[in-house]
């Protein structure tokens, strides 16, 4: 029997949550400034506090809805604030805080969580799977000349910041949100972008572009120098287009952005074709990549019903350590998903079903590093096109 006790805080208790989170990631406890923007992130009954004789330990989240392979949407719970104070690590308060935060999903009807991880090494053991990945890449803006035949784009707005806090909610809900991973940003999320930009050391600047229809994108940055004589660095924040006109329209805005010796942009698309805007394809240079969204299915038989397939069945056999209504075997086809007995084709565990359900991962690949056991070796082949994406899978969302 465990020595504390789990349960869902307060709103008077959520400033005590952020600030222990906070002091788990060696960041100074809250001002009562930040605190006024910090505490509109907080949505009621979703911050969860493990207590001894007091706060040790805790882990929010907030509702979104992801976006699926096929194009449908469904809720899923943003995990975030996930921390355990120094001096109670080791001691089973994490694992009891996830077990009851996916509980209470799951009792919400929401079938996903999504969280973005610290650390890669915690979140396997409670189900989450790696599910999109990135790249990130810095631009030589002295190479990077444009070819001729780039389209101009159409008229770039520039918006001030508390313009941008105003507008941007609606612009980007109203944007396409056509890759598999994408997240709507409720209103939850964005006091945590604004906190982000009222701190920044150099001025947040929100870029808009204009098609024939409207606003259709938009580039958030800032531009970075240490001393006035040293090289600028130009930081792509987001970036979120709807159509090719606005991504080659932005991208000739930013390098046209005076004083700047770099452009950078981190957690991009692994198939963004950046390089194919310029003469010289090497202007552009890989500075790595890496995971991305964490996915946990929390109900596998409406998650795997939720998303389109291609391809012929297979039957999966799950195995879930945590919620164990989900350790079934599930019959999935391009007319959907069902629960069965039928013999099972592959056996895997529920992280791994995670990093093959939006398509990041191939499930042959998981099979040659052990992460599935296939009883049926065919039926690789077929589990990789069934599960397979037109366009790989990208968030774009930080929480």
């Amino acid at each position: 029997m465990s020595d504390y006790t789990v349960r869902t805080l307060r709103p008077d208790e959520h400033r005590a949550a952020v600030d222990l989170f906070r002091s788990t990631l060696h960041v100074a406890a809250t001002t009562d400034e930040t605190w006024k923007i910090v505490e509109r992130a907080q949505q009621p009954g979703r911050t969860l506090g493990a207590f001894d004789t007091e706060l040790i330990g805790t882990a929010r989240s907030f509702d979104a809805e992801i976006t699926l392979p096929g194009g449908a949407r469904a809720g899923a719970a943003g995990v975030t604030g996930v921390g355990v104070r120094p001096d109670r690590t080791r001691r089973g308060v994490l694992t009891e805080l996830m077990r009851a935060q996916l509980t209470d999903i799951a009792s919400r009807g929401l079938p996903f969580a999504v969280l973005r991880a610290s650390e890669g090494v915690i979140y396997n053991r409670f189900g989450y799977g790696v599910t999109t990945r990135s790249r990130g890449y810095e631009i030589d803006r002295r190479r990077a000349v444009l070819r001729p035949d780039v389209p101009a784009g159409g008229q770039v707005e520039l918006w001030p910041l508390d313009t941008a806090l105003e507008r941007l909610p609606g612009l980007y809900a109203a944007l396409p949100h056509t890759r598999p991973g994408m997240m709507t940003r409720p209103p939850y999320w964005w006091p945590g972008w604004e906190r982000h930009a009222r701190e920044a050391t150099s001025p947040v600047l929100t870029a808009v572009h204009h098609g024939e229809d409207g606003p259709d994108g938009y580039v958030v940055y800032r531009v970075e120098r240490k001393h006035w004589n040293d090289p600028a660095v130009l930081e792509v924040i987001s970036l979120h287009t709807g159509t090719d006109e606005a991504f080659n329209g932005l991208w000739r805005y930013l390098l046209g952005v005076d004083l700047v010796d770099t452009l950078r942009a981190g957690e991009r698309p692994v198939d963004e074709p950046v390089e194919l805007l310029f003469t010289d394809i090497r202007a552009v240079t890989d500075t790595g990549g890496g995971d991305e969204l964490w996915l946990r299915l929390v109900d596998v038989p409406a998650a795997l019903a939720a998303r389109a397939y291609e391809g012929e069945p297979v039957v999966l056999d799950v195995v879930d350590p945590v919620l164990d209504a989900n350790s079934r075997r599930y019959h999935v086809s391009p007319d959907g998903a069902r629960r069965t007995e039928a013999a099972a084709d592959l056996r895997l565990g529920v992280d791994a079903l995670a990093m093959i359900y939006l398509g990041a991962w191939r499930p042959s690949q998981l099979a040659a590093a052990g992460r599935i056991q296939p009883a049926n070796p065919a039926a690789l082949e077929r589990a990789d096109r069934l599960f397979a994406t037109p366009v790989p899978a990208w968030c774009g969302t930080h929480f």
